[in-house]
């Protein structure tokens, strides 16, 4: 698509998008990393990927041996 378009059309597009991302909300490292620590420990207890699923719940259990005859 990017080979379709003129060089006017991709920086125009380019100028759009740094539009839109200068208005996102910004906050200093220092708050949203203490934030998203908190979030991940707090969720920890329920994670299947750190808790391990249990074997009669796991949709991913192997039903039955492959056998070659």
């Amino acid at each position: 698509m990017a080979q379709e378009l003129s060089e006017k059309e991709l920086l125009r597009m380019e100028v759009e998008q740094l539009k839109k991302e200068v208005r996102n909300s910004r906050a200093p490292i220092s708050k949203t990393g203490k934030e998203i620590k908190a979030y991940v420990e707090a969720r920890a207890g329920n994670d299947p990927l750190l808790k391990g699923i249990p074997e009669d719940k796991n949709p991913f259990k192997e039903k039955g041996a492959c056998r070659i005859s």
